[in-house]
């Protein structure tokens, strides 16, 4: 069984991944709210998989997936986002090994995870450098709800 750690900064967004895994073969070993905090979550839990949001406070997802790739190169980071936009696709592709839009999570998000899960474990990327300066701000300049007013 995989274990998977969920990082999102808005709680209804990890309450509703962990609805959709359930009853899926996948631990939920831990959640965090931001990207410091799921640095110190992957040190501490060893998770297979990193379910990763972009724009958090603390420390952005992007920022987030350098470090993780630096401390658990073996881990999967998977993001899960609402932002449908081709900058952060490019910005986060050396970074992860999929990208999956939370309005598509419900359809998407299991075949992903079964795919990621049967991989060996050394199929990882290798982390390169955070892209341009400007892909690096990127998540923290993109303002504006989503849906419901809602900035997720």
């Amino acid at each position: 069984m995989r274990r998977i750690l969920i990082v999102d900064d808005h709680l209804i967004a990890r309450t509703a991944i962990r609805c959709l895994l359930d009853g899926n073969p996948f631990d939920i070993c831990g959640e965090a709210r931001d990207g410091k905090e799921a640095i110190e979550k992957v040190i501490e839990l060893k998770p297979d998989i990193v379910l990763l949001d972009i724009n958090m406070p603390v420390m952005d997802g992007i920022r987030a997936a350098h470090e993780i790739r630096l401390i658990s190169p073996e881990a999967k980071i998977i993001f899960l986002t609402i932002h449908n936009v081709p900058a952060f696709r490019d910005a986060t592709q050396s970074l992860s090994h999929a990208f999956v839009t939370k309005h598509e999570a419900a359809a998407e998000l299991i075949p992903v995870l079964n795919r990621l899960a049967e991989a060996p474990p050394n199929h990882t990327k290798i982390a390169g450098e955070i892209p341009s300066r400007a892909l690096r701000q990127s998540a923290d300049e993109v303002k504006g709800p989503g849906p419901g007013g809602v900035l997720i």
